[in-house]
């Protein structure tokens, strides 16, 4: 049994032609002027003091600290904690486990209320943004993600209650 179709070549073309372009206005729409996480670049350091501004941070504009760190092979209970917060970010740093990245330090000259200094953290492989926190380092700081958090309350303001934070934990990353 031998089957025959004349086929239009004009009218395939048009097709191919078509759905090209669809795929081309849903890949411009959807995901071509936005970077998602853990694709920020982060190749120099305007890079970097540029991503933690996009967080509302006002930074010194060099690193304190800047070098590399293993991330552990095998997780831990600090790790563990750590990569949690991580998580919640859309980061996962168990995906660098047993690799060295570069670890970037920044003072954070605008944390809402702070009294001792603040430092931005960002953990960076290959040039992009990977993980990473900000700490407050006063008695009773605490650790946290890249967002800003809510303006303190102010001087004449009296909290009513003390708040249940995370307190800073040494961490090994």
């Amino acid at each position: 049994v031998v089957l025959t179709a004349k086929v239009d070549f004009k009218k395939i073309m048009l097709i191919l032609g078509a759905a090209a372009a669809l795929l081309l206005v849903a890949i411009l729409f959807f995901g071509g002027s936005k970077q998602t996480f853990g694709q920020q670049d982060a190749s120099g350091n305007d890079q970097r003091v540029a991503f933690l501004k996009s967080f509302g941070w006002d930074v010194v504009g060099s690193p304190k600290e800047s070098g590399q760190v293993q991330i552990p092979a095998q997780g831990n209970e600090v790790f563990d904690r750590y990569n949690a917060l991580q998580k919640c970010q859309n980061y996962d740093l168990s995906k660098f486990a047993g690799k060295k990245v570069m670890r970037y330090v920044y003072e954070v000259k605008n944390y809402p209320g702070a009294t001792e200094p603040v430092y931005a953290t960002l953990l960076v492989h290959k040039n992009k943004v990977i993980g990473g926190d900000i700490t407050n380092t006063a008695p009773g700081g605490k650790v946290q993600g890249f967002q800003m958090p809510k303006i303190a309350p102010s001087a004449t303001t009296v909290p009513t209650e003390t708040p249940t934070e995370t307190t800073k934990t040494e961490r090994k990353v």
